[in-house]
């Protein structure tokens, strides 16, 4: 890792993954380019970073609408718009905040479809990754997103891909090569390596690219040239007054 000159700027920004063992963490320095990562073990943790990023780019649901809807939110929607199929499938619709309340996936789904007419059921996707839905949700508040937002790692690559989507999935060897090749060009250095600095049982290679493309779009925050999703005004917000929004 590359000394820091002694009057560079601190600044960090951040992106973040769920992997198996938590959150698979990547960060920048945004004066040197120097890059860092790391697993965190708790969604908390990720606001206890040393480095205290100005940004973190997070692949996580912020912002749970009252009611189901065919189709998500309009973030989500928006979203699969932009990525077109077959991208678009990686984007899954959000549980009502009612259904977050559940203790089982019948109960949360039935919760789902009893909140709007749509009668929208819920993947079981969406269910595991429930506990950490509610865990970024009691610690994000209207004000912190600021520094924590919504990003999505599809959407990221396409804006790494020129404005287009990636072909190949990201569980293939080509689509693990492009995407690679997409974060050395951006200036990510020591990719191949972080993508095996650990044990697929703690972080798989896709975690880590999707995390490193969180870093991307935290960096494009920080600089004010990153783009929402969805582009219309007001954002919509949730009950609790949470953004519901897809930064890119």
């Amino acid at each position: 890792m590359a000394a820091q000159p002694p009057h560079a700027p601190r600044t960090w920004v951040a992106g973040a993954d769920a992997c198996p063992a938590g959150w698979i963490v990547v960060l920048e320095h945004t004066g040197t380019g120097v890059h860092r990562h790391r697993i965190v073990e708790h969604t908390a943790d990720l606001l206890r970073l040393p480095e205290q990023p100005a940004c973190i780019g997070i692949d996580m649901i912020i912002g749970l609408p009252a009611e189901a809807r065919s189709g998500g939110r309009a973030c989500d929607r928006a979203a699969r718009a932009l990525l077109g199929w077959p991208r678009s499938s990686s984007i899954f619709s959000p549980p009502c905040r009612a259904a977050l309340q559940a203790t089982t996936y019948d109960e949360a789904a039935a919760t789902n479809r009893a909140s709007h007419p749509d009668g929208v059921g819920l993947t079981k996707q969406a269910y595991y990754l429930f506990p950490k839905i509610r865990a970024l949700d009691t610690l994000i508040t209207p004000a912190r997103q600021h520094r924590i937002c919504e990003v999505h790692p599809e959407c990221s690559f396409y804006v790494l891909n020129g404005n287009a989507p990636v072909d190949a999935s990201k569980h293939t060897d080509e689509g693990i090569e492009h995407r690679i090749h997409l974060l050395q060009d951006a200036e990510f250095d020591g990719v191949p390596d972080a993508c095996s600095a650990y044990p697929r049982r703690q972080a798989k290679p896709d975690d880590i690219l999707d995390a490193h493309a969180a870093c991307y779009t935290a960096r494009r925050m920080h600089k004010g040239t990153a783009t929402r999703l969805p582009q219309t005004e007001p954002v919509p917000v949730d009950p609790t007054g949470l953004r519901m929004e897809i930064w890119r």
